[in-house]
């Protein structure tokens, strides 16, 4: 008899649900809105209700279903216990409580970010590896951890906030977590446009970028086309964001460093430009690592929530 798993993503719009087989196939995945109201108090009692009705219509006993894995946006403790969400404007939450107490089942609760690198290393472009590094390139940088299988969560949650490196002391701009020069203010979607607005303002070097509204896609998109003011943005982005990976590579030795997010859209270029900057500053003997575009997409958080509950 096979046995089941929930694993949930929450985010600050929706929540994504997923019911999987033990052996990591995805029999059938829905969302709900995130109801942040009343400082987000009915997030966990509309998840719970979610999963006892995906339950009862699919005439699951208890002692088929091992357990509930729940990825949140902010630091989680090792005991399932959120400090403070913003995005989901809760203070204090002790997530994997609340839930374990409403549907009686095993809660294992981890930082979103971590949570989707274990699902790519499961299921995805990391499958196979055991040592991994996620990177997220979207409106900011966000990433995982994994090592020797295990989630890198560190002592006050904050394990894989690779982001928040900073690369440029100098930098006259804060961040949004208040630091300056942050690889977030560099390598994001909106670090890109910030560089490639820099660039355009410093001559008069014909672009197809000038006259537009830029972003990290049309400056890839132009990179593509062979525009060169876009290549020396593109390169300035890429060497930023290699030697950030080459210092993580030192710590953990990972096999494979596995980049989604939005900008990782731009596919095959962006891989091959930053490799070229990774290899350029990486300690030889962590040269063997991969680059790799993520795979599951939107789906990493609930892939990775649901492995997070077979770690014991």
């Amino acid at each position: 008899m096979g046995k089941y798993i929930f694993g949930i993503d929450v985010g600050g719009t929706s929540v994504k649900f997923g019911l999987f087989c033990e052996e990591g196939s995805l029999l059938e995945k829905w969302e709900i809105p995130t109801q942040t109201e009343e400082n987000g108090k009915w997030i966990l009692p509309d998840v719970a209700e979610a999963i006892l009705g995906k339950w009862k219509e699919r005439g699951l006993r208890k002692e088929e279903i091992i357990g509930v894995g729940v990825g949140v946006p902010g630091p989680v403790s090792r005991t399932g216990e959120v400090p403070a969400a913003v995005n989901l404007h809760w203070g204090y939450k002790d997530v994997a409580g609340e839930l374990e107490q409403a549907l009686g089942l095993k809660v294992k609760v981890g930082n979103d970010a971590n949570v989707a690198a274990l699902g790519e290393m499961w299921a995805g472009g990391g499958k196979g590896a055991e040592n991994l590094i996620m990177v997220t390139l979207g409106t900011g940088v966000g990433g995982g951890i994994i090592v020797d299988g295990k989630i890198v969560t560190g002592a006050h949650g904050a394990g894989g906030e690779i982001g928040h490196a900073i690369l440029e002391p100098g930098e006259a701009e804060p961040c949004n977590c208040g630091n300056h020069g942050c690889l977030e203010q560099m390598a994001s979607a909106t670090g890109i446009a910030r560089l490639a607005g820099r660039r355009l303002a410093a001559d008069s070097a014909p672009s197809v970028l000038r006259g537009e509204r830029v972003t990290a896609k049309a400056v890839f998109d132009a990179y593509k086309a062979g525009d060169s003011v876009a290549a020396e943005i593109v390169e300035q982005f890429a060497d930023y964001l290699g030697r950030a990976m080459a210092v993580y590579a030192c710590v953990t030795d990972p096999e494979v460093f596995v980049i989604g997010g939005g900008v990782s859209k731009a596919g095959k270029v962006l891989i091959e430009v930053v490799e070229k900057y990774y290899m350029k500053y990486a300690f030889p003997a962590c040269r063997a690592a991969r680059l790799v575009l993520a795979t599951l997409g939107n789906e990493a958080g609930i892939y990775g929530a649901a492995k997070l509950v077979m770690e014991d």
